[in-house]
């Protein structure tokens, strides 16, 4: 009788789940049609309009897989963290367009909410840039502040402008990881390390207080030639030289008390700005130059977004009759199995390069890294992809972007070319090992592991303490690791595995060094690997395909409905965010780190414990 009321009760709840859900759905697939029979949001830009380039989200190789009904829900709620992603290659498409636009007269750089990005990506933006201006249209900067990054952009406008109570903040780069070795002491956690390389930093948090020498002299190299790479950019576009550029808190003080304190009228005496105006001066300026809007209240514009939604089709028809040169994208950490978008998942990224392998219509590939690397396992299981790739005929580009190191280097080790642009990270050859177990902090609490086995190996677990040969037989594991590395690597760049050693040892370069060494063969960005993809593969005419995984019909059909503005404002209100960089304090930012380095732990998954990471390249994100 008891199963029956308890059968009966699931029943219900089950029916009425379904019920619900069903509703729901139908409900969404209303407004959807609705919304497009709707043109009130219709978008329409006027002759002589003003593009404001407003980037106001991080700027990313491949967008994370986001699953579209939570992404709806945490619009209509208002509960998104960050805002959304943005693609390189739309910021790019968009300026391009706009070049050619007549109705676009005038981009206006309203850079207030993008966050940190790193020069590569940087350059790119600005390059397009550029060609917009050869057309004999103008940029203008305008904001309240600039960050390092976002002042990098508008560097190459004509006019920078600031609020009078604006500042610029060029700091130069650096790196100050947190290091947990006397906290992991407190809690009685035992760290097991296992590395090879003398500048393999990316244990060190780990077991160290402090960066080490080595890291630091590794470390300091590349940063500068960063740092140095970031300041000729600048200078060349600006009314001064290098020397301008603010190194010690001496000069720095120095400089600020000529304009008693004032940041505003420090960054115009500088010439880091032109002009300190408030937003209702430029406002009336941008008017002047190109006319009032309908409502007569500003100036005649149009959004990054909105622009991109004219440019870019949503649906992107793949023409069955021509050659193609496929780009596959590997962003993030490398790990084992399968991942979303945004993710690089050893076999799912695999199946990406195989199916452009078993495409006829794809002639050459591009494999666009921005990895700091991971799991050496999937690393291999992706670059066995390239190399069946190339053993089908078809000709492989790696184009690396900010970051292609350790793990992101194996995979493209095996390209028949490498490509980078002079400021990605490249390197750090060196792999690790590592594990923790918690035998002492269990027994701090009074728990305790004990019992019997039929060998040795069967009482392995983080509960006990390591067996000393255990750890031996990790540690041969990984300098075999890293010795198969060093052979990979040599075999690819028809190196000695002693010539590849004396270069990596786990240490990092920028690119441009990194060619002087052999590491990578040109450099330049993705359009030139592309290019020169197309010339191995012999293609006068081609189309670019970028391969992405699939969704299914169901998948698909839900993302196209909660993705449409229309259906997000029934849903709920979306209020306006205020800036990520303007309001976040500093005790939220050392939270946000901390949990960020914890919540990586999950990427630790390779099945041998063997990671090919560079953990240090995270500056270059």
């Amino acid at each position: 009788m008891i199963a029956k009321v308890f059968k009966g009760i699931w029943t219900g709840i089950n029916f009425s789940r379904r019920l619900i859900l069903n509703i729901l759905f139908l409900l969404l697939v209303i407004v959807f049609i609705v919304s497009l029979s709707s043109d009130g949001d219709k978008i329409i830009v006027e002759n002589g309009s003003v593009l404001r380039l407003n980037l106001n989200g991080p700027i990313v190789e491949e967008k994370t897989y986001i699953d579209p009904i939570e992404a709806a829900i945490s619009d209509a709620t208002s509960n998104a963290e960050s805002p959304g992603e943005i693609l390189l290659d739309d910021i790019v498409e968009v300026i391009n367009e706009a070049a050619k636009d007549d109705r676009i007269s005038v981009i206006l750089l309203d850079l207030q909410e993008m966050p940190k990005a790193h020069l590569n990506k940087l350059k790119q933006i600005t390059k397009a840039l550029e060609a917009f201006k050869q057309t004999g249209k103008k940029v203008i900067a305008s904001g309240y502040y600039y960050t390092q990054a976002q002042y990098y952009i508008a560097a190459h406008a004509d006019e920078v402008a600031m609020h009078p109570y604006g500042s610029v903040a060029i700091e130069g780069f650096g790196m100050y990881p947190l290091y947990f070795k006397e906290a992991l002491e407190k809690l009685k956690v035992t760290q097991h390390i296992f590395r090879v390389g003398t500048f393999k930093s990316a244990v060190e948090p780990f077991i160290r207080n402090d960066m080490s020498d080595a890291a630091k002299e590794a470390n300091r190299v590349w940063l500068t030639a960063l740092w140095n790479e970031y300041k000729q950019d600048v200078a060349a576009v600006r009314p001064f030289d290098e020397s301008n550029f603010d190194e010690t808190m001496d000069v720095f003080l120095a400089k600020m008390t000529a304009a008693n304190g004032d940041a505003g009228q420090y960054a115009l005496d500088n010439q880091w700005v032109d002009t300190l105006k408030t937003n209702q001066q430029v406002r009336q300026q941008l008017i002047d130059l190109v006319g009032a809007d309908e409502k007569g209240k500003t100036f005649k514009q149009v959004s990054f977004r909105q622009y991109l939604s004219l440019v870019k089709p949503p649906v992107v028809f793949d023409n069955p009759m021509t050659e193609k040169v496929a780009v596959v994208v590997a962003r993030g950490t490398i790990v084992d199995g399968e991942r979303k978008a945004g993710e690089i998942g050893g076999d799912s990224t695999a199946a990406l390069l195989r199916n452009a392998r078993l495409d006829d219509k794809v002639k050459a590939v591009v494999l666009r890294i921005d990895s700091g690397g991971g799991s050496m396992f999937a690393s291999e299981v992706i670059r066995a992809e390239v190399l069946a790739l190339k053993a089908a005929g078809k000709p492989v580009i790696a184009s690396m972007s900010s970051v292609a190191a350790s793990g992101g280097y194996w995979i493209a080790s095996a390209a028949n070319e490498i490509w980078a642009a002079p400021s990605t990270i490249t390197g750090s050859i060196g792999v690790f090992g590592t594990f923790m177990t918690f035998e002492n902090t269990l027994s701090n609490l009074g728990v305790y592991s004990d019992g019997v086995a039929t060998t040795d190996m069967a009482g392995f677990s983080i509960t006990r303490p390591l067996d000393d040969k255990m750890a031996q037989v990790i540690q041969m594991s990984v300098e075999e690791a890293y010795g198969r590395f060093l052979d990979v690597v040599a075999d690819a760049r028809n190196m000695t595995p002693e010539q590849v050693d004396n270069i990596a040892q786990g240490r990092v370069w920028i690119a441009a060094k990194a060619q002087e060494l052999g590491l990578i063969d040109k450099l330049g960005d993705k359009q030139d690997a592309i290019k020169a993809a197309a010339a191995l593969a012999k293609l006068n005419h081609y189309d670019v395909k970028t391969i992405k995984q699939s969704l299914s019909p169901q998948q698909k059909m839900i993302q196209d409905i909660l993705g449409n503005a229309s259906v997000k404002s029934m849903l709920g209100s979306n209020n306006a965010t205020t800036s990520v960089l303007a309001t976040q304090a500093n005790l939220q930012s050392v939270v946000k780190r901390l949990s960020s380095e914890i919540d990586n732990l999950k990427d630790y998954n390779d099945p041998q414990g063997v990671y090919a990471r560079c953990l240090a390249c995270s500056v270059a994100q």
